[in-house]
């Protein structure tokens, strides 16, 4: 068994490091992907442009907004999420940069948090900066839920 520690200790920090890349549960960090399963379903995209380890108001709105049973209900029912991050200290794919780099550009974002709201054909619907009390009220308006 002692043998086998060192390439135990390789594997786990390899699947640690794998969810420190990843986008908060039930988001994606594909926006193609993302895009494609909008369509097929019918349903908004919501992105989240966010500084995910250092912005205050976007940890508040992680917080106060995305991890309550309201919005995880609501976002799984009518929305494809999608976090577009621009971390300071959480590694990410060069991949997933280019892609968010490109997006940040595409939507114009000056601030973080800036919420894309985007029909099933990715065409821009509505936009928030900042931080909203009123954002999930909003949000399920901008969709056309009750």
């Amino acid at each position: 068994m002692k043998q086998h520690a060192p390439l135990l200790a390789v594997v786990l920090s390899l699947v640690a490091g794998s969810f420190a890349v990843a986008a908060k549960p039930g988001w994606t960090e594909n926006f193609a992907e993302a895009q494609a399963k909008a369509s097929a379903q019918k349903k908004h995209l919501l992105l989240d442009f966010t500084g995910s380890d250092w912005c205050g108001w976007c940890i508040k709105i992680d917080k106060e907004v995305f991890a309550t049973p309201d919005f995880k209900e609501f976002g799984g029912k009518s929305l494809v999420l999608v976090e577009v991050d621009f971390p300071k200290a959480k590694p990410q794919t060069p991949a997933v940069k280019t892609q968010n780099e490109g997006l940040e550009r595409k939507f114009k974002v000056n601030g973080y948090p800036t919420l894309v709201l985007l029909d099933a054909t990715g065409k821009e619907v509505k936009r928030w900066e900042g931080f909203d009390p009123k954002f999930l009220s909003d949000l399920k308006q901008a969709v056309g839920s009750k």
